[in-house]
């Protein structure tokens, strides 16, 4: 059975929960449940086929613990209170009552924080002083270039924050929400964090693929591959994307299985030039593959694009990205493996509203092997540790990467990427804001930094554009193959 929510809101969700959870299961495990607590049911809504990480760091998925959502525990599910020495404060989020002097809608997000000076800076000199707070990539990023990278560390603040609904949404989809499909897709949820009380690697991924992030969208996503002496030329890329599962009253059956209608189309340089590409981005990808279609403006037609998946190479990426390295990591999680390895205190890209500002430019961030230090900010906190290791008998470039999720907003903050040989291959960094006028927490910019070869891709560069507008009022039927083709020939 599926809970429908639009009928069982939330004056009635604690009597439909009893019989969602139990009617999810078979009869023998029913009569089992029959005599249980409402605790009990909390922990039948589960989906058995994927095992708990044994950490005392997981909080139960009880209800008493479901409870403490918004109180204990932050809306999103993650400690609100900070650690011992202070160093990572209480959660507060970032409200209205926050928001720069002058700040509009539309305009670009001036830094809360322009006050806030470095504590310290991580260096080639000194990174083994702080090796346990630091990834595995970003250890070998001081090696790589012990003489232009370093961390400038600056005062935490656990700004991640959004809409009351997706936190009323996320504590109801926390006595619901299961899995399907072993891993492979989410059922009985809606709106908010499927999983807010995470028991397991497959959660923690779909809250980061889940996450709210408005319902209709519209953004430059302008990208840049430099050479080695740091030369490059701007791609310029204009996205659209409508999620129907955020939009409020809406079911995941209303979505029909799709979580993202997602439009790119390339703007220049001119001999690149209106390709565009359309991504129906599916729920559960074992029971539907993403649809994708391209549409070339030489050949005037609409194809379909298989390929648009798993380690095919980006858009316009020069093979310096993959498909599912998009926002980090998308699309199906049936290739790997997950697993829980560790949750700790480590440096993360964080309120990076200097890299995001009108006042500089691209050519101020870009330099030879990586971005400049300069604009960047790291803060200490608290982030889930994934491994996804490559199952037997599939094939991915990557048989092996590591994941560092932020506690607040399971965003995937870092990514390290493992090549054929088990060797460190690329880095990914996701340098983040709270886009405060939504409100949501998501990245301003992503870097992907080849180690071996000395370059990389960043994305996101708009400080010459203007900001993401989040509240495009778009509809399904403007994104299918018929519109894609009439769209093309504009």
């Amino acid at each position: 059975m599926t809970v429908n929510f639009k009928t069982l809101r939330r004056t009635a969700f604690a009597t439909a929960l009893a019989s969602a959870a139990l009617m999810a299961f078979p009869m023998a495990a029913v009569a089992d449940q029959a005599a249980g607590s409402q605790d009990e049911l909390v922990e039948a809504a589960r989906n058995p086929a994927v095992p708990d990480a044994d950490f005392d760091f997981i909080v139960p998925r009880t209800e008493a613990n479901i409870a403490r959502l918004g109180d204990e525990l932050t809306p999103m599910g993650s400690l609100k209170a900070g650690n011992e020495d202070g160093t990572i404060p209480e959660w507060t989020g970032l409200g209205r009552d926050d928001w720069p002097a002058g700040f509009e809608p539309g305009d670009r997000h001036p830094d809360p924080f322009a006050d806030d000076e470095p504590l310290f800076t991580i260096t080639s000199d000194n990174y083994k002083d702080y090796a346990d707070q630091l990834s595995t990539g970003q250890k070998a990023l001081f090696e790589r270039y012990p003489d232009t990278y370093k961390m400038k560390v600056y005062p935490s603040r656990r700004t991640a924050s959004f809409p009351q609904n997706v936190y009323d949404a996320s504590q109801d989809n926390a006595r619901t929400g299961r899995l399907v499909t072993e891993g492979n897709g989410v059922e009985d949820v809606y709106e908010g964090f499927p999983f807010p009380l995470p028991q397991n690697a497959y959660h923690l991924i779909w809250n980061h693929k889940m996450k709210y992030k408005g319902v209709g969208m519209r953004r430059w996503n302008n990208q840049a591959m430099p050479t080695t002496s740091g030369s490059y030329q701007l791609i310029r890329l204009r996205e659209e994307a409508l999620g129907l599962y955020w939009k409020e009253g809406i079911t995941i059956e209303d979505t029909d299985n799709v979580l993202l209608y997602f439009f790119q189309e390339v703007e220049s340089p001119a001999r690149m030039a209106g390709n565009i590409l359309l991504v129906h981005e599916t729920l559960n990808q074992i029971e539907q593959p993403r649809q994708a279609w391209v549409y070339n403006p030489g050949q005037r037609r609409v194809r379909r694009a298989p390929n648009v998946a798993y380690d095919n190479p980006g858009t316009a990426s020069d093979g310096l990205r993959t498909t599912d390295m998009t926002d980090m990591f998308n699309g199906a999680l049936d290739r790997f493996d997950w697993e829980i390895v560790d949750k700790k205190e480590m440096y993360i890209p964080y309120n990076s509203y200097q890299a995001h500002s009108g006042d500089i430019k691209v050519d101020d961030l870009i330099r030879p092997n990586h971005l400049n230090p300069e604009y960047m900010r790291y803060e200490l906190h608290r982030v889930w540790v994934v491994e996804a290791t490559l199952k037997e008998g599939t094939r991915h470039i990557n048989p092996r990467r590591t994941l560092y999720l932020d506690e607040d907003s399971y965003q995937i903050a870092l990514m390290d990427h493992y090549d054929k040989r088990m060797d460190l291959w690329r880095v990914s960094e996701a340098h983040t804001i709270n886009y405060y006028e939504v409100p949501t927490y998501w990245s301003t910019i992503l870097t992907h930094m080849d180690l071996q070869s000395g370059r990389y891709l960043a994305d996101s560069l708009d400080n010459e554009d203007s900001v993401p507008d989040f509240f495009l009022e778009l509809k399904p039927r403007d994104y299918t193959p018929q519109a894609l083709r009439v769209r093309g020939r504009r």
